[in-house]
């Protein structure tokens, strides 16, 4: 199937920064579909009739199906690139964030587990080192989905019970991940801008691939 670190590293080449998520989800289809025409591409793909849950992109041919979950979480950052500007905004609330990302795999799992051919891909790219760093505390509300740079991700994952209702609102289930995932982060792009925000120039993403 198609290699998504490639598409990536060379997506960089010509977008090394998005808008926001859709526009980082139409970029990278788009880029696939242009490498790989004859793969039938959809996004927003929903699972079933009267069922909200969707993916963000799916790929397929007569032997396999391939799923996308998209994340694009950003720090502040103006950046003018071959006259088009972008203006990042801060998204913040890391810990929903990873909560969210976490979510995509435990979803990708099931749909991988409902037939044989299907592979599954969570997808993050990011300027927020907090989300590859290991964190200076360990006992944080949201230390059980830390998605740091070697972690590896297996199990029940809940919140800390000092967890606010703001915090946890729409995100209070555990999240079950039943596979075994070692988190390796890459480097997607270095951009040249002025920012007061401290390493928001460096963009990079990370991979987790679900099935065989």
């Amino acid at each position: 199937m198609i290699d998504l670190h490639h598409m990536l590293k060379t997506l960089c080449e010509c977008r090394p920064v998005f808008h926001s998520e859709a526009d980082f989800q139409h970029a990278l289809a788009w880029h696939i579909h242009e490498q790989w025409p004859k793969y039938s591409l959809r996004l927003e793909y929903h699972l079933s009739p009267g069922n909200r849950d969707h993916l963000d992109v799916l790929i397929f041919n007569e032997h396999n199906q391939m799923a996308i979950e998209l994340k694009y979480k950003t720090r502040s950052l103006f950046v003018p690139i071959s006259g088009e500007v972008f203006w990042l905004r801060d998204h913040g609330a890391q810990d929903q964030g990873r909560y969210d990302f976490l979510d995509d795999i435990q979803r990708l799992e099931r749909f991988v587990s409902e037939h044989d051919n299907r592979t599954g891909y969570a997808i993050l790219l990011t300027n927020d080192g907090s989300y590859w760093n290991p964190p200076r505390n360990a006992s944080t509300v949201d230390a059980s989905f830390r998605i740091h740079e070697g972690r590896v991700l297996n199990g029940i994952l809940s919140w800390g019970h000092t967890a606010s209702k703001g915090t946890t609102k729409d995100r209070v289930k555990p999240i079950t991940i039943e596979g075994t995932y070692k988190l390796t982060w890459q480097e997607y792009h270095e951009v040249e801008a002025n920012t007061h925000v401290e390493g928001a120039r460096r963009f990079k993403y990370l991979i987790v691939k679900v099935g065989e």
